[in-house]
């Protein structure tokens, strides 16, 4: 069984990197760019012609399409034909590859609040959560956060307005020294998050967008 689900993960990138124009119009463009991230120009039928839940990311120096290829539990897989791959649970990512400087895990500290679903954090919650790097060898650096709920705003997406909450986080790692803010953007009646804004390490930031959601797949 496990040898099939490989096998039918290895057929997905295979398809991922063929004729597919979105895929190989976008995902190539995870390649580092001297002048910045090339933007996407996308279209309802060049996502409706994949026929896997998407992302768009965005990182300080390319943007590109992942598809989502597995989900094992709440760990999804979301893969680009270039090789990058993110792990995500519950809109959060906890570890990639290909992406440098590369998280390589992340573990919380109690239950998580993004389980719990972000709609349902307070003014001022706090969590902790501890996260592997790849780069300096660095193990169980501790990540405490804070959130703060802001108001309903119109997010485009694909030409789509939705009508989401925006919750802050904002996150210190004392022993490096950094601080930073993550956004998301979340459904108020489920908490599923449709936009988001990580560092998913001091020096990696991404922008993730939900071009094509889970739900939308099954239509």
């Amino acid at each position: 069984m496990k040898t099939l689900r490989n096998r039918s993960c290895l057929l997905a990138c295979l398809w991922l990197c063929g004729c597919s124009p979105l895929m190989k119009g976008s995902i190539d463009t995870f390649k580092a760019a001297v002048q910045g991230p090339e933007p996407l120009h996308l279209t309802t039928a060049d996502v409706a012609a994949v026929p896997y839940a998407q992302i768009k990311v965005t990182t300080p120096s390319s943007e590109g399409v992942m598809a989502k290829l597995r989900q094992q539990g709440d760990l999804q897989y979301w893969v680009a034909s270039g090789k990058q791959v993110l792990m995500m649970r519950n809109g959060l990512v906890v570890r990639t590859a290909g992406l440098e400087p590369g998280l390589d895990g992340t573990r919380f500290d109690g239950e998580s609040p993004f389980k719990r679903g972000l709609q349902h954090v307070i003014e001022d919650e706090t969590s902790i959560r501890w996260i592997d790097m790849y780069q300096g060898k660095h193990i169980g650096l501790a990540v405490n956060s804070r959130f703060s709920r802001k108001g309903l705003e119109t997010v485009s997406i694909i030409d789509k307005p939705y009508v989401l909450r925006r919750i802050d986080e904002k996150i210190e790692i004392p022993a490096l020294g950094f601080s930073g803010t993550n956004r998301y953007w979340v459904r108020p009646d489920d908490g599923q998050i449709l936009q988001s804004e990580q560092y998913v390490t001091p020096e990696l930031r991404l922008t993730i967008v939900h071009i094509r959601p889970d739900w939308e797949t099954t239509r």
